[in-house]
Order: C-alpha cells, then sequence, then structure tokens
C-alpha cells in the first residue's frame, strides 16, 4: 500500500433480508486526512465503515485502498493498512489479557517474538495503558478497554484508523483523553461518530450520510453551522456552537 488513499465508487450494499443500506456511496480521502461521517441512527454509517477493510463485500461498487482495489486475493494486505476500531471494544476484546489482545494481530502477520512484544509496549504505552497489560479485558472501565481496542489497531501498524463511535459511554475524563491522542495520530483517520463537538475538535472534513447516501461532503466548520442541513439528517448543531441562552454569545458562559 504505497498511498494513503481510500476511495469508494458508486458502492451498494443489500443484506441478506432485502434491506439496502447503502446506495451509491462515493468519496476519496487522502492521505493524512482526518474525515468524519455523521448522520442518523441506520443512515449506513457501520456498514459503510465495515467495508473499508472488507468485513462486508459490495453488492455493487468499488473500494479502492492505496493503489489497489479491495479484493479477496488482497484481504490480508488491505487489512494491515486499515486498522479497524469496532463501536463496541467487547467486539474487539475477547483473549484472557490485554496483552494477548494486543498481540493477536502481530502474531497473526507472523512477526517474530521479540517484535510482538515491542510493538505491544508500544501501543499500549501510546494509549497509556501499559499499567493494564497484564489484566483480563473484562475488568476493565469503558475508557480502558476503548483505549486497549485503539492499541489492539496500533500494534498492527496501520497505514489508516478506522473508528466507529470512539467516544461512545465514555465519562467526560476519558472523551478528552482519546480526543488528545487520536490528535496526535497521524493516520488518515475515518471516524463516524454522533459526538459533532469531537468532530470540530478532530476532522477538519465531513461526509453526511442520509439514508444511505451522501448529501454533503465539506469543511466540517461549515456543516457544523449549517442548521437546516443538520436538522434534515437527525442532528443538532454542536453545544459549542450555540448561543450560550444568557449572554447569547458562543463558547462563552454555559449554564
Amino acid at each position: 500500500m504505497s498511498h494513503h488513499i481510500v476511495e469508494a465508487q458508486d458502492l451498494h450494499f443489500t443484506y441478506p433480508d432485502g434491506t439496502e443500506v447503502l446506495r451509491g456511496i462515493s468519496f476519496r480521502i487522502t492521505h493524512g486526512e482526518s474525515v468524519a461521517i455523521v448522520g442518523a441512527n441506520g443512515a449506513g454509517k457501520s456498514t459503510l465503515l465495515l467495508h473499508l477493510n472488507g468485513y462486508l463485500t459490495a453488492t455493487s461498487g468499488t473500494i479502492r485502498i492505496g493503489d489497489s482495489p479491495l479484493l479477496r486475493e488482497n484481504l490480508k494486505q488491505v487489512r494491515r493498512a486499515v486498522g479497524l476500531v469496532f463501536q463496541d471494544p467487547d467486539d474487539q476484546l475477547f483473549m484472557p489479557t490485554v496483552f494477548d489482545d494486543v498481540a493477536f494481530g502481530p502474531l497473526n502477520m507472523g512477526l517474530p517474538l521479540t517484535e510482538v512484544k515491542t510493538r505491544v509496549k508500544a501501543a499500549l504505552e501510546t494509549v497509556g495503558a501499559w499499567h493494564l497489560h497484564d489484566r483480563p479485558p473484562y475488568r476493565l472501565s469503558g475508557g480502558e478497554k476503548r483505549a486497549v481496542a485503539i492499541a489492539t489497531v496500533l500494534s498492527m501498524s496501520p497505514d489508516i484508523m478506522v473508528m466507529d463511535e470512539p467516544s461512545s459511554n465514555l465519562d467526560p475524563k476519558s472523551r478528552r483523553v482519546l480526543i488528545n491522542l487520536l490528535r496526535g495520530f497521524t493516520h488518515t483517520k475515518i471516524i463516524a461518530t454522533h459526538d459533532l463537538d469531537m468532530i470540530l475538535d478532530l476532522c477538519h472534513r465531513t461526509l453526511v450520510i442520509r439514508e444511505g447516501r451522501i448529501i454533503a461532503d465539506g469543511l466540517t466548520a461549515e456543516i457544523m453551522r449549517d442548521e437546516e442541513l443538520l436538522a434534515s439528517s437527525s442532528l443538532e448543531m454542536p453545544p459549542s456552537l450555540r448561543p450560550c441562552p444568557v449572554c447569547g454569545e458562543v463558547n462563552q458562559c454555559r449554564v
């Protein structure tokens, strides 16, 4: 994967029960971009993310990662390039200890044990969770699980980070730690979320999805101020952009 590019062309997807979820999705995300994907529940955000490293296969249309179309034949290489953090960390953590979970990917890449250990320690230190390495995942808090889930992806050194609702169920402190962590990543980042204030902090570009189609693609700051556009997708302007009900100013006092 010589270029960290994600491109979808006229992507359609229908589940076996006949539910059509994606209806002609097209976009191009280039190296180093941080892009948000927003929309109402059921708009197709999670389904789209699951296509980006081959967990789901499009009914029609194509996805390119770097220079190559995503095909069954190169799925292993694509999954090394595109790291996916699931919405629920419990879907990603299944080994007896945190260390084992973070080591799972590098081991399956066939890396030497010494390199695996180095990668695990580096990934856990990056997310501030090395002290949890010998803990069972089920004993962790929600924020700790989220950090470890991110470490399981970082240990594989992906070029592209894809995240589904990374701030869901986090307390304010854990959310801020997550935002600061993601801000420091140099990866291409694609984040699907309802946390629009987090998007303002992290993503310069936003795609708005409604009923399986992209209805807007532009600068995050402009999209987050378009109340009509947001309302049409069952979204609201982020709290940080709304005028204070007392003083009328934005980003001033709050009640």
